[in-house]
Order: C-alpha cells, then structure tokens, then sequence
C-alpha cells in the first residue's frame, strides 16, 4: 500500500486562515467560526484512504467524546476530485454522514489550504491553542491497517487533554503515515516528495 508521511510542519506556527464550504451543510466555515475554542484541531482527510478508513469509527468517537469541551474539530478534503472522483465533494458528503462525524467536513477545491498547512497525508492532523499556535501534528495512534494495534487515537487525545488542562504538549510526536493527498497536475507544493509517491499512485 504506498504512503507518506506528515512534515511535521514546525511547532509554533500560526494556524493558517480559512474559508470553504461544508460538502454536509454546504455553510461556509472559517477559522473565526472557532475563536471561541481553547483548541482547534484541523484533520486533512479521504474518504477511499485506507488509512482513514481504518481510523474512521476512532475519528467519530473523537468528536462525540469532546463534544462539550472546547475543542474545535473540522475535516479538510483537498484531493483533486477530477482524477479521484471518490473525493468529490458528494462522496465526501455521503463518507462525513456515513461516520456520523459531529464536525464540518469542508471541500479545498484549490487546494491553497492543504499547501498552507504543508500538509502531506491523509489523514494528517494539526492541534492548535488558544493562540492557534501549533502544538501538535502527528499521527492519531500507532494502529495502522496492516498491524493488529487497537485504534484509540492516544497520541492525538494526550495532546488535546494537554491543551484544555493548560498544560505543555509533549514535543517529541510521531509523524502521521497515511495516502498521499492527491494534487492537481502540475499543482504539487514544493514539500511534495514526488519520488516516494509518484503523482496519480492510486491508494
């Protein structure tokens, strides 16, 4: 199955701003719709990735047990939907609804977001604080679909739990392993790693 990795884009860095549609709403979402939370974590997501799908039910159950805490959740679809019309913004609809995911899922038709957060993988995931500093990206857990490790998501809820009790994140983090997003044709971002996952590898 190929794979990349998270670039693990550097600590600190100010949580890029946004606005793009909700394929289940079809409302527009924003950073500022957030402002109010102590957290924000952005996921960049597929429907047909193996690697989402594998942690699909743990990304749902995420949702729905910090749903009353301050922690703002939105999923990010950037794939090009022409060559991969699994990612079209119906299939993503019909994936969000499907999982009963309690968070927007929005559609990055330019894909300008996923290039602003440098992000690499699906799923790939970015918490930020209060300050929409960033403080953790890396993987949900060490389960993937070819190991026989539980899903749990500890790595990604530690940091959360760190951030609502107003305490440090752990620096050390594990990269997020997962399909590469799949860039528009002669759209790849200059972190784009085009040796280890060659445009168009289907996954």
């Amino acid at each position: 199955m190929p794979k990349t990795a998270s670039t693990m884009l550097a600590l600190g860095t100010i949580a890029p701003n946004f606005q793009l549609p909700d394929v289940v709403s079809g409302k527009e979402i924003s950073l500022t719709d957030f402002s109010d939370r102590k957290a924000l974590l952005v996921i960049f997501a597929s429907p047909h990735c193996p690697f989402v799908k594998h942690i699909q039910q743990g990304l749902a159950k995420l949702g729905q047990d910090y749903a009353k805490q301050s922690l703002g959740i939105v999923a990010i679809s950037s794939n090009d939907p022409t060559h991969y019309p699994d990612d079209a913004p119906d299939k993503v609809k019909a994936f969000a609804e499907a999982a009963s995911f309690n968070f927007p899922f929005v559609f990055d038709e330019t894909q300008e977001i996923a290039k602003a957060y440098n992000a690499a993988c699906t799923p790939d995931f970015f918490l930020f604080d209060g300050d929409r500093k960033l403080v953790y990206r890396g993987q949900f857990d060490d389960s993937r679909p070819s190991n026989e490790v539980s899903v749990t998501g500890q790595d990604l809820r530690n940091a959360i739990d760190a951030i609502l009790a107003d305490q440090a994140v752990l620096s050390e983090q594990k990269p997020s392993i997962g399909c590469n997003i799949k860039w528009k044709v002669g759209n790849e971002p200059s972190y784009y790693n085009s040796e280890a996952i060659p445009v168009g590898t289907a996954s």
